[in-house]
């Protein structure tokens, strides 16, 4: 599934998914997310978000990924974006703990 994203817009729908791994958007993971980038962005690429299911999510992070590739030095910063958001709610559970391992496959 081809987006139009750019490098920006990736990390932040990536961020998003993530935000939402246990089901839920915390206030402190929003926050976080919403502190990374400007307002606009993030109300299009969150609105983007909601109407995806999990497969789609899935499929658009892939091929985004792919499309651009990732330096060891942004996969090491997203992936600590990305733990920052688990960790906001002192709750690093099962689900966020798998959706880290596939993350880190896509990556490869």
């Amino acid at each position: 599934m081809n987006t139009n994203w750019s490098k920006e817009e990736l990390n932040l729908y990536i961020l998003i998914y993530c935000a939402n791994a246990d089901f839920t958007e915390s206030k402190d993971e929003m926050d976080i997310i919403k502190s990374k980038i400007p307002s606009s962005v993030f109300e299009k690429i969150h609105k983007e978000f909601k109407k995806d299911n999990d497969y789609q999510s899935i499929q658009k992070i892939q091929s985004t990924v792919d499309r651009y590739g990732y330096t060891g030095d942004e996969k090491n910063r997203l992936l600590f974006q990305i733990k920052e958001i688990f960790l906001s709610d002192d709750n690093f559970d099962l689900l966020e703990k798998n959706l880290l391992r596939g993350l880190n496959r896509i990556f490869k």
